[in-house]
């Protein structure tokens, strides 16, 4: 079949570092600043507080993940949810989906807030508060607790608002919220003198705009339209929406597990040595967070890059696709050797920036950043190697079968145009596209080619070939694939 292009892409035939700075600059300013909002707090806390203070996040930040976790399973449910419905053209049911889950979202932030607050201090033990740390972890978690609610709509809304096709948007609630706690927390903290509660204080304010900002979005959905009946909760809905977000809901309690055990190990093992147990649990909280900003840049050039590999490899532009690789691999080294050098044989120049405190506390710290960040180098790949995925369908343009999900704005490329069949990268016939808003993939252009597909993975790879073969299969069309890792 000869190359048939219904449409100019300016990804398969613009300059390749000039779709490399237009695709990851914004996917990198977003993760940045998303990381941001992590560490701005530590930084004020550190110079207007002290360790003591720093040490107070670091024990309250898995109650504010468990939050986020709860959120995601939902919003990131909804997210699904919506893309599914209306590709199967059921608008109603996406527009129920998305209220059901606003609502829930708001019932768990509820709920969360009222049990932080009771069971606040058994909680901040149980993360690795000591004696020294638990007063100011209680000034801390109090007020952050309050800000539940508003953390709750901010995370969870932020996936079904990129869903409808919004993503610019939804980064603007972001930096609405990270700019806000960048100014209010040097007036909180060094103008009124609140300490941790001003830093607790200006996170929140930045919450509280964020979520309403993303509220107001309510009535500018472009798929869907919200009525007060979609506001009303359905058991059943809400089962399908979760089981759609429970991956994101596993990352996150993962993290809440692994934060929780190294605290309390170091807490542990810190204690019988001369550096004590708050020393190395405020400097791996501030360590951890530091390497956020390193991995957020990675994730921001994976991010972007994705569309210029999935596009010009399923177009057989192969060359294009390994100039890009070869971009983004030499862009990441450079950030990942500089990062490295920075950690090695600068480490204090940052510790600073969260305040100089004791030669004891300065002395761990420039371990725990030479030690922990010490393989950063060689850390890189698993950031910007696209996923590639099989996949089989039997007309054009296509609609995405039930329970099976690819993020609008995904590349895809199909193998198996009209029944052909796809195995270990021989196919019959394919195409590739970009998978939109409406739960469809449009058609860029045709060829033969093997079944790629590039982009963010948000579901059980078995589970969802099984779902696409059993669709096809259904409504007469023949498919078989095989996952290519």
């Amino acid at each position: 079949m000869d190359t048939t292009v219904t449409k100019i892409n300016p990804l398969g035939t613009e300059r390749i570092g000039k779709l490399v700075l237009t695709f990851a600059v914004p996917s990198i300013i977003s993760m940045v600043v998303n990381a941001l909002y992590n560490i701005v707090d530590q930084i004020f806390i550190g110079q207007g507080v002290g360790y003591l203070g720093n040490g107070a996040t670091n024990v309250v930040m898995p109650m504010t993940v468990i939050a986020i976790a709860l959120s995601l399973l939902i919003g990131d449910g909804a997210a699904a949810y919506l893309s599914l419905k209306l590709g199967e053209g059921d608008e109603k049911s996406a527009a129920r989906g998305v209220g059901c889950s606003i609502s829930a979202m708001v019932i768990v932030g509820v709920i969360l807030c009222i049990l932080f607050n009771l069971f606040l201090e058994p909680l901040c033990k149980l993360f690795g508060a000591t004696e020294d740390i638990l007063p100011y972890a209680m000034d801390y978690g109090r007020i952050i607790s309050y800000g539940i609610l508003f953390s709750s709509i901010d995370s969870g809304m932020a996936g079904m608002i990129r869903a409808d096709g919004s993503p610019k948007f939804s980064m603007a609630g972001l930096l609405l919220g990270c700019i806000t706690n960048i100014i209010l927390d040097p007036v909180f903290i060094f103008v009124f003198h609140w300490g941790v509660k001003g830093a607790a204080w200006a996170t929140i304010a930045g919450q509280i705009l964020n979520a309403f900002l993303y509220l107001a979005y309510i009535w500018k959905f472009k798929s869907i339209k919200l009525d007060k009946e979609c506001f009303r909760i359905s058991g059943k809905v809400m089962a399908k929406v979760s089981s759609l977000g429970v991956s994101s809901f596993i990352t996150q309690i993962a993290i809440v597990l692994v934060m929780a055990i190294t605290n309390n190990i170091l807490v542990s093992y810190g204690a019988e040595s001369k550096y004590g147990a708050e020393i190395p649990l405020t400097t791996i909280g501030i360590t951890m967070k530091v390497n956020q900003i390193v991995s957020a840049i990675l994730l921001g050039l994976a991010t972007g890059a994705q569309p210029i590999f999935g596009y010009n490899y399923g177009s057989g532009q192969k060359d294009r696709a390994k100039q890009a690789y070869r971009i983004i691999l030499a862009v990441s080294t450079i950030v990942l050797i500089l990062a490295f050098l920075v950690f090695q044989f600068a480490p204090m120049s940052i510790v600073r920036l969260f305040g100089s405190e004791s030669e004891l506390y300065n002395e761990f710290a420039v371990k725990c950043f030479k030690i922990f960040l010490l393989a950063c180098p060689i850390n890189g790949d698993r950031y910007f190697l696209p996923g590639y995925r099989k996949t089989d369908t039997g007309n054009h343009p296509f609609p995405v079968p039930p329970d099976c999900l690819f993020a609008p704005g995904d590349i895809i490329a199909a193998a198996g145009i009209r029944g052909g069949r796809c195995i270990m990268g021989r196919p019959a016939g394919g195409c590739a596209g970009v998978y939109n808003n409406f739960g469809y993939v449009e058609i860029i252009l045709e060829k033969n080619l093997g079944g790629i597909y590039a982009g963010k993975s948000y579901y059980n790879q078995q589970a969802v070939w099984k779902r696409w073969t059993q669709y096809w299969k259904r409504i007469g069309k023949e498919a078989e694939c095989s996952i290519l890792r």
